[in-house]
């Protein structure tokens, strides 16, 4: 005798949570939890649904992503399967205004599910002498290019642009990158994409403008290219001593393609 299917929610206020029992196919999941949403969003008034699936069940994955649901996060070893093994729980969600049939819906979900990395945009300075423009930072023992993290949403170019203003007080203009290269995993770190541009060479009356960002940048250092590798990440220096030789393109773990 076949097992029986049933989907089933508990609300607390404008807030539920769907579950499931017995076992089922790909398209009946996606359709009963579609209709189930619909009966709870318009019947019931709810706001928003949850649903938490283990990262080992792909068929219940497809079902929520066909139904509408945004994934909002994983939790690492929160199930217990009933071998004494622990596996990583995904939770999903669909709000009221969400929407299901508009052109953006399956790109909308997708975005919550694909890969997804860090793009990081710094700026290599130099001055007269030919010294590279570094900083030290309190939160770190290796010294790095101006520039940091790129907010969602916001061009690497400007991100660099706003890096530099926050770090160093100065206004810089930037247009294509003079190096692109991919970081692998690091020290905890997922993997990333990193954009430097080419500063050039600033002016003596320019580094006396400098305002330095307290609270994250210890100090402002210029160093002559043979002593930036002391103060750097190896891949931070294969990097910066391939822009001081004029090298321009793409590189992988700064190593050029």
């Amino acid at each position: 005798m076949a097992e029986e299917f049933s989907v089933r929610a508990e609300v607390n206020g404008v807030v539920g949570v769907l579950m499931w029992d017995g076992s089922t196919d790909v398209e009946t999941l996606a359709r009963a939890v579609a209709l189930a949403a619909t009966d709870l969003f318009g019947e019931k008034g709810l706001r928003r649904l949850e649903v938490s699936i283990p990262t080992t069940d792909p068929m219940a994955r497809h079902a929520l992503h066909r139904a509408g649901f945004r994934r909002e996060g994983r939790a690492r070893a929160a199930m217990d399967v009933g071998t004494g093994d622990h596996v990583d729980v995904d939770r999903y969600a669909r709000l009221d205004t969400d929407s299901v049939d508009a052109p953006d819906t399956f790109s909308s979900v997708m975005d919550t599910v694909l890969p997804t990395k860090r793009m990081i945009g710094h700026v290599f300075f130099r001055d007269g002498n030919g010294r590279v423009l570094l900083l030290e930072t309190h939160y770190k023992k290796d010294w790095e290019l101006p520039g940091g993290v790129v907010e969602p949403g916001e061009p690497p170019r400007v991100g660099a642009e706003r890096e530099v203003l926050e770090e160093l007080g100065m206004s810089v203009r930037l247009g294509a990158p003079a190096l692109v290269d991919w970081l692998p995993p690091y020290l905890g770190w997922s993997d990333a994409v990193e954009f430097i541009w080419d500063g050039g060479v600033l002016e003596q009356s320019v580094m006396d403008e400098f305002i330095r960002e307290e609270r994250e940048i210890r100090a402002i250092h210029w160093l002559d290219p043979a002593d930036v590798a002391q103060h750097v990440t190896a891949l931070s220096a294969r990097r910066i001593a391939l822009l001081v030789d004029g090298f321009r393109g793409f590189t992988e773990d700064g190593i050029p393609v």
